[in-house]
């Protein structure tokens, strides 16, 4: 179990604490950073948004007869504020993913995160009621997690890692995972729901489907 830990810390963050004796861990990651990019920062809209913005102000400009010269300049304009956001918005990306590690273990799901104030969010494998996993285009896919009493968890102390437009019941999700249906095959497992053949085939579909609805049996000391 010592090697174990250390394998993994040798790549990712280090745990806030030594794991209890018989808990070890199953898997540890990352978002990817494109995901992230362009799924909980909107970087590919906030893009279309001045596309649009600099098409109507340059079709404007020209039906008015503006000359050339006012045209390049009125695009010149557009083109200084929408680097900047984009640039922004891909800095906050990679600075939310470097802060982010996730960590499976045999008793529990555990979220580091947070960049200014690194924060750690544990959550007993006895708690998830369900889980999902949705793949999208680019390869990356999204585990959100159903938990009991899911008014504890904070929609806002836990974003971008959260499940969107929850607000009643609020649901933890393993975001942007560049191998999302091992994951979701090693959870099914550690959650002693569905066989690992079953949570993997759901990378084949591209809408949310269940991995596993069931607890699991063994007794977490972590709270969430």
């Amino acid at each position: 179990m010592k090697q174990d830990h250390q394998q993994f810390n040798a790549q990712f963050k280090e745990l806030p604490a030594p794991l209890p004796v018989g808990e070890r861990v199953i898997w540890q990651g990352k978002p990817n950073f494109r995901g992230l990019a362009l799924r909980s920062f909107h970087i590919r809209e906030v893009a279309i948004y001045f596309g649009v913005l600099m098409a109507w102000r340059l079709w404007s400009n020209w039906s008015h007869g503006a000359p050339a010269r006012d045209l390049v300049m009125s695009a010149l304009w557009l083109i200084a504020p929408a680097i900047s956001a984009i640039a922004v918005l891909a800095g906050l990306a990679w600075l939310f993913r470097r802060a982010a590690c996730y960590t499976l273990t045999n008793k529990r799901v555990l979220f580091q995160f947070g960049v200014a104030l690194p924060m750690t969010m544990n959550i007993p494998l006895s708690r998830i009621t369900n889980a999902a996993l949705k793949i999208h285009r680019d390869g990356s896919g999204d585990i959100p997690l159903g938990v009991a009493d899911g008014k504890r968890v904070s929609y806002l102390l836990l974003w971008p890692h959260i499940r969107p437009w929850r607000l009643r019941a609020p649901e933890p999700m393993l975001c942007a995972l560049p191998d999302a249906a091992i994951v979701a095959a090693r959870l099914s497992e550690a959650l002693g729901g569905q066989p690992a053949p079953a949570a993997a085939a759901l990378s084949a579909s591209a809408h949310r489907n269940q991995v596993s609805g069931m607890t699991a049996n063994t007794p977490s000391t972590a709270a969430a």
